[in-house]
Formats: C-alpha cells, sequence, structure tokens
C-alpha cells in the first residue's frame, strides 16, 4: 500500500509542469559622471549645435566696444553718371564726401564706382589722403571775414558772435561742421555746383591769417 502511494507521487511530480526560474539580472555599474556609455568624446570633432552655452567662440556673445572714429564723414552728393555705349547705357555713381575731427582737421574727396557704396568708400580714401588743418579762434568762429574762389563760384565767410550757429547751405555747412566752426555766416555766389562750392570754402579757410601771422606782415611793412 505504502509502496502503492509512493508511486503515485513520484509519477505526480514528474508530470507536473516544471516552474521557470527567472534569470539573474546583474546590477548595473554605477557609470562616472562626465563620461559618454562608447567612452569619451573625441576634443575637436564636436558636433554643428552641440557646443555648451557660455564657452567657447560661439557661446560668449558679448557687445565688442566700438573703436573710436578719427573722423566724422558726411556723404554730400550723389550723382548718376550714364554713359553710352554700343549695347546701352552704362549706369556708375560719383559720390562726394567731407570728413572732419571737429578739431580744426578736414578733408573732402570724390569717388567713382558701379556702386553706391563703393562710390562712397572711394570718396572716404580719396578725403583721407587729402585732408588739411585749420586754425579756430575763441568762440568757435574764424578770425576775420574772407571770400574764397574757385572757378565761377565764390563763397564769402564771417566770423559771428557766440550763439549764431553755422548760417551756411549744405556744402558749406558740411565742411565747417566737421571743421568745427560753431558760428558763422555765409553766402555762395555764381556756380552751385557742390563740388565747386566746397573747393571755394577750401580757399577761403586755407587763406585765413592768424593774429601772429597779420603782425609779421605789419611790421615788415613797416
Amino acid at each position: 500500500m505504502e509502496v502503492t502511494k509512493m508511486a503515485e507521487e513520484l509519477k505526480a511530480q514528474a508530470t507536473a509542469p516544471v516552474a521557470e526560474k527567472a534569470p539573474e539580472v546583474a546590477p548595473k555599474e554605477a557609470r562616472p559622471q562626465g563620461e559618454r556609455p562608447h567612452g569619451p568624446r573625441p576634443q575637436g570633432n564636436r558636433p554643428h549645435g552641440d557646443r555648451p552655452h557660455g564657452k567657447g567662440p560661439r557661446g560668449d556673445r558679448r557687445p565688442r566696444a566700438e573703436e573710436p572714429k578719427e573722423y566724422e564723414e558726411t556723404v554730400v552728393e550723389i550723382n548718376r553718371i550714364a554713359k553710352t555705349v554700343k549695347g546701352g547705357r552704362r549706369m556708375r555713381f560719383s559720390a562726394l564726401v567731407v570728413i572732419g575731427n571737429k578739431k580744426g582737421k578736414y578733408g573732402f574727396g570724390t569717388g567713382k564706382a558701379a556702386e553706391v557704396p563703393d562710390a562712397i568708400k572711394k570718396a572716404l580714401e580719396a578725403a583721407k589722403r587729402n585732408t588739411f588743418e585749420l586754425h579756430i579762434v575763441k568762440g568757435g568762429t574764424l578770425a576775420h571775414e574772407i571770400i574764397g574762389k574757385f572757378g565761377a563760384c565764390s563763397v564769402f565767410l564771417k566770423p559771428a558772435p557766440e550763439g549764431t550757429g553755422i548760417i551756411a547751405g549744405g556744402p558749406v555747412r558740411a565742411i565747417l561742421e566737421l571743421a568745427g566752426i560753431r558760428n558763422v555766416t555765409s553766402k555762395v555766389y555764381g556756380s552751385r555746383a557742390p563740388i565747386n562750392i566746397i573747393r571755394a570754402t577750401h580757399n577761403g579757410l586755407s587763406n585765413l591769417k592768424s593774429y601772429k601771422a597779420v603782425q609779421a606782415l605789419r611790421a615788415k611793412a613797416e
């Protein structure tokens, strides 16, 4: 009887389904901070757009301090030039520019090019090569009255008291302001071409005499 029970138990154990044992999972090793799964990233081959903010040349977007300009410039005139050739009309541009540091130094120049920015750039380069010095007396005005002439244009310049300002037209005002003169009155006679007016104004400013120069001339005359 007992043998029969033992045989039945062994038979039941043999026919019972065997429970599958779950595989043991090894614990993950702690990865050091700063390392990537496939090793450290090689320096120098950083992919585009993956740059830390605030570091490197692109991350640091601080505004650069502007360097002070040696001269201030004013574009007096831009003229369009049309030349008729076999294939049609060829367009070019000429620019007239006046520069100055408002401390007695000024200059002017012209430039021609197929585009306006190039013409202005050439005129600025010519003006920087063509600079002049001017003696400004007390009150930011001229030493005496003067008439400047160039071709068919004459420019009359007269000193003015403090607070008068610059009473002058466009080209004359541009060259007087950038030269540093604050009080003067003027009148243009004859040709109204801007380049002629500027050259006549320069002729008058260059012929101004200082107090010491007049004294020396009077001493020689005596």
